[in-house]
């Protein structure tokens, strides 16, 4: 077991800056094409993202688009 928290650290940090990058580079794609929705970066997305990954970030912009119809 204690070879595996490591492991699982690691891979939360990676999944995390993934996310982060993912957020960001979103974020400026929408804003060019001019939808208005955004994902801030805060503890919670950063949160969000590290636990779950790329469907987390999808469930946090499905949760923004839901949120302005």
């Amino acid at each position: 077991m204690s070879e595996q928290k490591p492991q699982l650290f690691s891979n939360f940090i990676v999944r995390a800056i993934i996310g982060c990058a993912m957020i960001f580079f979103v974020n400026e794609f929408l804003g060019a094409q001019g939808i208005t929705v955004q994902v801030g970066l805060n503890p919670w997305t950063v949160l969000t993202s590290g636990i779950l990954g790329t469907p987390g970030v999808a469930l946090l912009y499905g949760i923004s688009f839901y949120k302005i119809m």
